[in-house]
């Protein structure tokens, strides 16, 4: 009896102890909006964290789409109540710029919390993007993604056109589209999210400003200037290209995806991200860079990333925010990244999860997924390839939506659709920019 009573209270001596160890770990609430394979992803990262120490415990919580979840976060930052990580859409990148008193810049989350870090151990294509103009990262990058293009093999041989020797301009690229189309496909070439691709990215990869102040960085009231001529004679070409059945129009988002894997069109500008529904549809193709044009002096720069990164709330306990440094510093790790990269189909953050990947063949045995990764690389950014950041670029994308689509139903020419969507859109840019400082 008696050894059964001491057995009994040292059972519940250890029990005690694990529970107030469990107890003692700090939780870090991470809200982001992932699904499917990817919320898996998320999940495993965040058990793998908690395992590998016991002072913090990151929880993910699934918030919804990429707007519901920023949406989710601001409501929360004003009831006090927001989470200590949020991943939000490279859309919204200038919204939480523009709030800067809720947020805490990763770099001094990094700093504080006592964790090494090397800003030029990481991709400078992805960092720069969520940087200020001084260098500062101000959130950690989580999945990126760069566009590019897509060939159907069979579409281009139909067309005599060899898929080793592929198109590098947009003046080559619309030559074989006609090709594609007069050899009797029903599509020469289409593209997926009409401003990210012909806009924001068409800027920075041909070197030129998509807006003033360093495309908004610098400012919370830039002026677009995507009415410049060089948008204007693209869009004029693809107007030209929809009326002759060449280019076919697919949607705002990646509904035009459907009419590549379906046979209908030969040619996609398309995310990096894309390329695992293209390998599921069994399909003969082959990618290539994102076309530029040639006459853009310093063309081709670099591609800005599309995806979400992980933002840092303000007014938190110092020892939460020493826990938020230590999880970047786990996901920064060569092993985490090279495996999210080749799993996933993002971008690897760092340099060195880059160099992993190529030295376990992945980009042999994965033709193109290098391609997005030395679009990205190649050059370091400018003023005019860092990114996109208006305090409503969500907003300023669906007036640009607008406008391209009266433009390609024949309602307007591409100078006067531009010309529009500059107008609306800087007035909305000003409104937004009213409501944030107030």
């Amino acid at each position: 009896m008696i050894r059964f009573k001491a057995a009994l209270t040292a059972s519940a001596l250890t029990f005690a102890v694990t529970t107030l160890s469990a107890q003692a770990a700090t939780e870090l609430q991470w809200w982001h909006a992932m699904t499917g394979a990817n919320n898996e992803t998320v999940e495993r990262l965040a058990k793998e964290f908690n395992e590998s120490q016991s002072d913090y415990k990151v929880v993910p919580v699934f918030k919804g789409t990429y707007p519901e979840t920023l949406n989710a976060g601001i409501a929360a930052f004003r009831a006090r109540q927001a989470p200590h990580i949020i991943q939000v859409f490279d859309v919204g990148t200038g919204v939480m710029m523009g709030a800067r008193a809720a947020i805490k810049p990763v770099a001094e989350v990094m700093k504080d919390g006592g964790e090494t870090f090397e800003i030029k151990n990481y991709l400078p294509g992805i960092v720069g993007y969520y940087s200020t103009s001084k260098g500062e990262l101000l959130s950690f990058p989580f999945n990126s993604s760069s566009p590019i293009a897509y060939y159907n093999v069979k579409a281009l041989r139909q067309a005599g056109l060899d898929p080793a020797k592929l198109p590098k301009t947009w003046h080559e690229v619309f030559d074989a589209a006609r090709k594609i189309k007069a050899s009797g496909w029903a599509c020469g070439v289409t593209t997926t999210w009409p401003t990210w691709i012909g806009l924001e990215n068409f800027a920075a990869w041909n070197n030129v400003a998509y807006a003033t102040d360093a495309n908004g960085l610098n400012s919370l009231t830039p002026k677009l200037k995507i009415n410049e001529p060089i948008f204007v004679d693209h869009w004029d070409r693809i107007a030209t290209l929809q009326k002759e059945g060449v280019f076919q129009y697919g949607g705002r988002t990646v509904e035009a995806k459907n009419k590549f894997l379906s046979g209908e069109c030969a040619i996609l500008t398309e995310s990096s991200g894309g390329i695992g529904d293209m390998i599921k549809s069994g399909m003969e193709f082959t990618t290539g860079p994102l076309p530029y044009y040639p006459e853009a002096a310093g063309a081709p720069q670099n591609t800005v990333p599309g995806g979400a990164s992980l933002w840092v709330f303000a007014g938190k306990p110092a020892a939460d925010y020493k826990g938020v440094a230590k999880f970047f510093t786990f996901l920064s790790q060569t092993p985490v990244q090279a495996r999210l990269h080749q799993v996933s189909g993002y971008l690897p953050v760092t340099f060195a999860a880059y160099e992993q990947s190529k030295k376990d063949g992945f980009y042999e045995k994965n033709p193109g997924r290098e391609q997005p990764i030395l679009q990205m690389i190649a050059k370091q950014p400018t003023d005019n390839s860092r990114g996109i950041r208006l305090v409503n670029m969500p907003a300023v994308r669906d007036i640009e939506n607008e406008e391209i689509e009266a433009l390609l139903a024949g309602k307007q020419d591409a100078k006067t659709a531009l010309n529009r969507a500059v107008e609306r859109a800087n007035a909305a840019i000003e409104t937004a920019a009213k409501a944030v400082q107030q």
